[in-house]
């Protein structure tokens, strides 16, 4: 299904790297990144099982998506780079 997608690829990280937030190893911590495309790609937790049944009644996911939870301190340090538009 994904081979049917344009070639994208990471145009920078958003935020500040997982060592820069704490990580000893800095290898494997949540993460978001800006991708050539426009579109934005999450490195999580997958907590699909968990949060599946609790979305709000007018949320909905594909069968080919997934939830995925990164930490508060990940995404408030992302701020900065997220763009407004």
């Amino acid at each position: 299904m994904y081979s049917e997608l344009p070639a994208v690829s990471i145009v920078r990280r958003l935020g500040d790297s997982p060592r820069q937030r704490g990580s000893m190893s800095g290898e494997t911590c949540p993460d978001l990144f800006e991708l050539s495309d426009g579109s934005f790609a999450v490195i999580g937790t997958d907590r699909t099982d968990d949060l599946d049944a609790l979305l709000p009644a007018d949320a909905a996911r594909a069968d080919y998506e997934r939830i995925v939870v990164i930490t508060r301190e990940t995404l408030v340090r992302a701020k900065r780079d997220i763009p407004d538009v």
